[in-house]
């Protein structure tokens, strides 16, 4: 019997694969920073403008709508700017619009009875730093949570308010002079309020990510008690911020009565929910949770083109307070869920960082 033969297999060539193209460094960059989950209010903002100008298209794509847009907007962008700094930090200032009408009454007040313009305007200012005073000790020093402490402090004020006017606004021929220049004057059909609100966000952008104090009010804000183990002055933090939410709600305050002329007794109170509303829709936005001036400035145009928008087409007024209700409830829930991811991956990180430096078997 003859032995079988051997069978060879001679492997057929294979084509090589062709390799993956990589991005450069500045593509991935550009990716990451145009991802939806990054700009995604930037995206929605472009289609409500999209849906506007199909519904309204005589009225609404124009540049006399934009410019309505940043100038009706502008005091919003102020107010939700201020409570910034105390958010970054877990505490609430549910008492700056309250602030805002007992500034500008006050300073509307003081130009009526003839006082100088800075004078007016200067005590106006001091009002908002001294109702952000009472809120720091309030919150900090008598460890209130700060949603019912802000709360009832802006009650008190309320209350102030009318007892100073009788619920009447103040109006007189002075507060039509140079107090009125401080809101209206325009510079190539847009108000000073909003280069104001532009100049305060730079100011607050600089703050929280240029500098340690703006590093340390966002530790207090995700893990307090971590903070303070790091050494971290949480309670001067969050006092200082409550003042300084204070003060620029003072400021608008003043801007505010500048724009109507008048010492209004309920001229804050409308910025309430879209000042929030603002702030937390832009904490989704750029920083993944962590409240930034930018990402209120893109909110705030948002719900601006939206309320314009509704505006323009006529629809119910209830509409507009509809919108910005919707989009509050789902920044809330956007910012919980992001929140709750960067703690989670801080938490891997550090466990990855344990395993690394325990000695192998």
């Amino acid at each position: 019997m003859t032995q079988p033969e051997a069978t060879t297999r001679v492997s057929q060539p294979t084509a090589a694969t062709p390799p993956t193209p990589r991005r450069s460094a500045p593509a991935r960059r550009l990716a990451a920073g145009l991802a939806f989950d990054r700009i995604g209010a930037v995206y929605v903002w472009i289609g409500i403008a999209l849906i506007f100008s199909v519904w309204v298209p005589d009225q609404f794509p124009t540049a006399a709508t934009a410019k309505q847009v940043l100038n009706s907007n502008a005091i919003t962008a102020l107010a939700a700017l201020s409570i910034i700094i105390p958010l970054a930090t877990r505490v609430f200032d549910l008492a700056f619009a309250f602030t805002m009408t007992l500034s500008g009454v006050t300073a509307a007040h003081f130009v009526a009875v003839g006082s100088p313009l800075s004078v007016a305007v200067a005590l106006g200012v001091l009002v908002g730093l001294g109702t952000g005073l009472i809120n720091a000790l309030v919150v900090v020093a008598m460890r209130i949570d700060s949603f019912i402490a802000t709360l009832a402090t802006g009650s008190l004020i309320q209350s102030l308010i009318t007892m100073a006017t009788g619920d009447t606004p103040i109006q007189d021929l002075k507060l039509a002079g140079p107090f009125s220049k401080i809101g209206q004057t325009e510079v190539g059909g847009v108000t000073l309020p909003v280069l104001y609100a532009v100049v305060v966000a730079l100011g607050i952008w600089y703050l929280l990510e240029h500098t340690a104090t703006g590093r340390r009010l966002y530790a207090a804000g995700f893990n307090p008690e971590a903070a303070r183990l790091a050494g971290v002055r949480v309670d001067r933090l969050r006092f200082t911020s409550l003042i300084a939410s204070g003060g620029l709600a003072g400021v608008t305050g003043v801007v505010l009565a500048s724009m109507l002329q008048s010492g209004s007794p309920s001229a804050g109170t409308p910025y309430l929910l879209p000042a929030f509303a603002a702030a937390f829709l832009g904490a989704t936005q750029l920083k993944h949770g962590r409240f930034n001036s930018w990402g209120t400035i893109i909110a705030v145009l948002l719900l601006g083109t939206g309320t314009t928008g509704l505006g323009l087409a006529s629809a119910p007024q209830w509409a507009a307070n509809m919108f910005v209700g919707v989009v509050l409830i789902a920044a809330l829930a956007v910012t919980g869920v992001q929140r709750r991811a960067t703690r989670r991956g801080g938490g891997r990180e550090r466990l990855l960082a344990r395993m690394r430096r325990r000695p192998e078997d």
